[in-house]
């Protein structure tokens, strides 16, 4: 009898630790969405956002859900575009206002002259993309340490015609 009581407190405790995270969880992933459609420009909820790692960088997408949303796209494209200017001028006050100055990567980013790393943007017809690229090992170390804080703040959806294109991180 004693052993069903243990059993039984167990998995009483076990199921109220599940629901926790669980509830955890879902907090914040709401908290994320709420933060990128208060810093972005476009509708969070409309748009695929997504970071790859490549090897010498990598690529950042944001598409628009629907191909006929043009104004999410003209949104994101204009955003984007705005982005890639601002990073070749070594300017990153907009992600250090988003995710603080000590956000991985982003003190290493900023000290780079600007041609050590590419900011190449590239329209889409449902959206844009950024590739960053550098020849040197620790901003590489940099990029990818920033793309995964960006993952870890807003997410990585898939985006599913770039999924195969980026399977593997050979750019």
């Amino acid at each position: 009898m004693k052993h069903y009581r243990l059993i039984l407190a167990g998995l009483l405790l076990f199921s109220t630790t599940v629901l926790a995270i669980e509830k955890t969880g879902s907090e914040q992933s709401d908290k994320q969405i709420q933060h990128r459609q208060q810093a972005m420009p476009f509708a969070a909820d409309q748009t695929l956002q997504t970071f790859s790692k490549t090897v010498h960088g990598g690529i950042q997408h944001i598409t628009a859900k629907s191909a006929d949303n043009t104004r999410q796209i003209k949104l994101i494209q204009d955003y984007l575009l705005n982005l890639t200017n601002t990073f070749k001028k070594g300017d990153f006050s907009e992600t250090e206002r988003m995710h603080g100055a000590d956000m991985p990567g982003l003190a290493r980013l900023k000290s780079a002259k600007t041609d050590d790393i590419k900011y190449e943007y590239k329209g889409l017809e449902n959206g844009a993309q950024i590739h960053y690229s550098t020849e040197y090992p620790e901003l590489v170390q940099a990029l990818h340490e920033w793309f995964d804080a960006q993952i870890k703040d807003h997410g990585n959806d898939v985006i599913p015609e770039h999924v195969q294109h980026h399977s593997t991180p050979a750019e």
